[in-house]
């Protein structure tokens, strides 16, 4: 059933995208979609092999502001959203491009940043620090 549903909507649209850009016979419109449709049900429309990154180009992806997806060559600060819009998830893109486990999903400079912001707020400290103790002391009240 999801192999239907993937057809259909693939077909949907290609043929929309089509027939948004160009002028069509009303006539014409039937063969279109059946030739788009058995393409697809017969899998002549197949994923393009993607060759894996090599070493040195994953060194390259990764600079101190950005990382550089391989999806379209520009740089990010956050890889995740950008890649939601190409329907992966990090480690789908990972995998597809053969980068290792600990590939970063943020830039070096943003998450330096992000962990400054956050440690200033005084988050990220140890369980039971003096910091913790002490706002807790003053939120409690005093017995008499």
């Amino acid at each position: 059933m999801e192999e239907r549903n993937h057809v259909l909507a693939g077909t949907t649209q290609i043929i929309t995208a089509f027939v948004s850009h160009n002028l069509l016979n009303a006539q014409d419109l039937p063969a279109l979609i059946a030739k788009v449709h058995g393409a697809f049900r017969d899998e002549q429309v197949a994923e393009p092999a993607v060759a894996k990154a090599t070493a040195s180009q994953i060194r390259r992806s990764i600079t101190p502001d950005a990382l550089i997806s391989f999806i379209d060559g520009k740089p990010y600060k956050v890889l995740t959203r950008h890649l939601a819009m190409h329907g992966f998830t990090i480690s789908e893109y990972r995998n597809r491009y053969g980068l290792p486990a600990d590939y970063p999903s943020t830039a070096p400079a943003y998450s330096a940043v992000r962990s400054a912001a956050a440690k200033a707020a005084g988050l990220g400290g140890a369980l039971g620090s003096t910091r913790s103790k002490t706002a807790a002391a003053k939120r409690s009240p005093t017995p008499r």
